[in-house]
């Protein structure tokens, strides 16, 4: 099977910086459609509240699905703490129908977070005995039985003349298969495998067994595969995978991305009170690029790889670092076959 290559944008800006949030948002669509006429199998958004970035993806989405013909559009990751289960239910569903079913949808119980507990804000609460990821996996929950049709309500014979169940609309029939769960570390892939969803793993791991972060990140996707035989789901799972991908085909390349290849590597640290392994970024010559990532254990055994990007640079310098990805490192990349 050919490995999928897409990129994941955060969607930075800085308002003192003179990016706005409309430049932000402008500028991912150009990009994603510049992407796609690269060869480009996807393009993914990471969402985050209380933040200068990209936060609720349905109208970003819905604006690039009517842009692009082809190619996936992910979220990763929506957190759940903060999501209306049938609302989102509703706006997925819409972005998917006028994607043509191209909606790959990425969500987790969340990350760390600049607000305190803002997912009250939002107006929600865990129940008693319950902490914010129970909540998160609730919602999950709820989410996913919305969006496969069962009934959320019941008709008011008063205004229908009948009392019936009411599935919420619209309905995407297959968005229910096209679920990924954004998981850490191996426990949460293994239950991510028995719900079914499939598996999105990024360039941190909340957990360290002092092996490098390739070969704990390809244990963490094994466990998946493993429990997915085991609860005997119908249809092969996807696996997707992030790095920080940086070619250097230029002096212009090198000389704005040249030093960050010195910090480049990973490292071990403490996010959120667990001890944490950082995958390392790829940056330098093409040739030497493609012999890492031909050994990075992980990249093999995904059928998907994201690359990240750095929005904030504009349209122009983003689609010249994609095309450098697309003609220099995408063969090698496409070759590899998922495990």
């Amino acid at each position: 099977m050919t490995k999928n290559l897409g990129f994941l944008s955060f969607g930075h800006y800085q308002p003192r910086h003179h990016l706005s949030a409309a430049d932000s948002l402008t500028q991912g669509i150009e990009i994603a459609v510049g992407a796609e006429e690269l060869g480009f199998d996807g393009a993914w958004v990471r969402v985050h509240h209380y933040q200068h970035q990209f936060a609720s993806p349905w109208s970003f989405q819905g604006a690039m699905a009517a842009r692009t013909q082809r190619f996936e559009l992910g979220t990763a990751v929506i957190d759940m703490r903060y999501e209306n289960p049938l609302l989102m239910a509703e706006l997925s569903a819409a972005a998917d129908l006028i994607s043509g079913g191209r909606l790959q949808l990425g969500i987790s119980r969340g990350s760390q977070d600049p607000a305190l507990r803002g997912w009250e804000s939002f107006g929600f609460h865990p129940s008693a005995g319950s902490n914010a990821a129970d909540m998160a996996r609730e919602h999950t929950d709820r989410f996913r039985a919305a969006i496969a049709g069962n009934p959320m309500a019941i008709s008011d014979p008063a205004e229908a003349g009948v009392q019936v169940p009411l599935p919420i609309q619209p309905q995407s029939e297959t968005l229910p298969q096209r679920i990924w769960w954004g998981s850490a570390t191996r426990q949460s892939a293994q239950w991510a495998s028995e719900q079914g969803m499939h598996l999105l793993s990024s360039t941190l791991l909340s957990e360290d067994t002092g092996v490098p972060f390739s070969e704990l990140q390809a244990e963490q996707v094994r466990v998946f595969r493993a429990a997915w035989d085991r609860a005997g789901h119908r249809g092969a799972p996807r696996v997707a995978v992030v790095r920080s991908i940086l070619p250097i085909v230029s002096d212009r390349d090198r000389s704005l991305f040249g030093p960050a290849a010195l910090r480049a590597q990973e490292n071990v640290g403490v996010l959120g009170g667990a001890t944490s392994r950082f995958g390392k970024s790829f940056i330098g010559e093409p040739e030497a690029i493609i012999r890492e990532i031909q050994q990075d254990h992980a990249v093999k055994e995904a059928d998907t790889l994201l690359v990240t990007i750095p929005n904030t640079l504009g349209v122009q310098e983003n689609l010249l670092i994609l095309g450098n990805i697309a003609e220099h490192l995408a063969p090698a990349i496409h070759s590899l076959r998922a495990g």
